[in-house]
């Protein structure tokens, strides 16, 4: 069903059938500016028209996002654009309402069947990356600002849309802090920049990998709480390749971006197999981690070749496990276009360690959704209920309606 028709019935009579384990909220240009204090309204993010082009821009003058182009893909008319020129061109006044409303997204949700969105930032990056160009106190407050949002929106949507929280990841003392604040204000898991270690803290000092225990107190607190730690893929400036060099000099630019936007899944790769290897697991053995919007279908061999490298060539010791055993009870992947195989994908990777997502509204999302059923059908319903919701509400926390099946 597309998102201009109009819906068969009120919340009372929808039928759900899944949680999406991916979405993006296309930040409203006020988002910042209406929330911060006087001392900072000037310098938080907010979109500003210079030399007849509208951007956003941080600190005053600092640009994060040429154009203010809305990252959604998906037209007032429902129709999706379906180029990068087209793309690039939209602005927020051209884009379905559903992409920064609140009323609107879960309009088009129960015209859908979909219970609830998890939701990712944009405009300070996948991984609150962007923040790195600005002082620290900034990055707080912009951070803190963002979360807040979020838990806004989680209210006025009552649970349905759960936006993952930012972290001030360059300080492990302001992450710990952030994080409890955020567990106070009901939000249900973290978003965090994939690579710390190519950053400065505060006191310019160079910032330890995720996997030293400089990163413990956060890790601690997320073991305990069951606290979902995220990974986007682009979640780092380093693993943000999509425009960058990934392809080939002289290719247009349509086949680049789509050269760039496959390779990203890879990129959640090596953090996984760092995360898996620096032992962290051992020491936190209740983290859960996802792997979000890189599908799943290099996991299983992923996970083949860490085992077979580490026999061969790591030594075999340093872990209380083989790399491969600690996914199943560790980590989660998400997948969404994916057709060919997909059944025996899932069973490889685990029933309970796979969540449907869609991208919604980004350019690659699964727009329209389709017909799930008959690319799962070989699953049984308490399989495929596994994998369209239920793995995702118990992970997140998220209460499920009596009409979901």
């Amino acid at each position: 069903m597309n998102i201009h028709q109009e819906t068969t019935g009120q919340l009372s009579s929808t039928r759900y059938h899944m949680i999406d384990s991916d979405t993006h909220f296309t930040e409203p240009h006020d988002l910042w500016v209406s929330r911060a204090s006087e001392k900072f309204k000037a310098r938080v993010p907010q979109v500003k028209e210079v030399n007849g082009v509208r951007s956003w821009y941080i600190d005053g003058s600092i640009s994060i996002g040429d154009g203010a182009f809305p990252n959604s893909a998906i037209k007032k008319d429902g129709n999706k654009a379906r180029t990068t020129d087209e793309f690039f061109g939209l602005t927020i006044e051209d884009v379905h309402p559903a992409s920064f409303d609140v009323d609107a997204r879960l309009k088009y949700m129960d015209q859908n069947g979909v219970w609830a969105h998890i939701m990712y930032p944009n405009i300070l990056g996948f991984g609150g990356q962007q923040s790195a160009k600005v002082d620290p106190e900034l990055r707080l407050v912009s951070t803190m600002i963002f979360n807040d949002a979020m838990a806004d929106i989680q209210a006025q949507s009552a649970g349905r849309l759960c936006g993952m929280a930012l972290l001030p990841w360059w300080d492990v003392n302001d992450a710990v802090a952030e994080t409890k604040r955020c567990l106070d204000l009901g939000l249900k898991g973290i978003n965090i920049n994939s690579a710390p270690h190519n950053h400065q803290r505060p006191d310019g000092g160079k910032l330890p990998p995720l996997g030293d225990v400089y990163w413990d107190p956060l890790w601690d607190l997320c073991n305990q709480t069951r606290l979902p730690i995220n990974f986007h893929i682009g979640s780092s400036d380093q693993s943000m390749d999509w425009m960058g060099s990934q392809w080939w000099p002289g290719m247009r630019e349509g086949m680049a971006f789509g050269i760039g936007g496959a390779m990203l899944f890879f990129q959640n790769a090596q953090t996984l197999g760092n995360l898996i290897y620096s032992g962290l697991l051992d020491r936190f053995t209740e983290l859960q981690f996802v792997s979000v919007e890189s599908g799943i279908g290099w996991i299983p061999f992923m996970l083949e070749a860490l085992d077979y490298q580490y026999d061969e060539i790591a030594g075999s010791t340093g872990l209380q496990r083989h790399p491969s055993e600690y996914f199943a009870t560790n980590f989660h992947g998400t997948f969404w276009f994916e057709e060919k195989f997909i059944e025996q994908q899932i069973r490889m990777v685990g029933l309970d360690r796979c969540m449907f997502q869609t991208d919604f509204p980004h350019p690659t999302s699964l727009y329209p959704i389709g017909d799930l059923g008959s690319r799962l059908r070989g699953f049984s319903k308490d399989e495929r209920q596994a994998v369209l919701f239920g793995n995702c509400a118990r992970l997140y926390g998220i209460e499920l309606p009596s009409n979901i099946e």
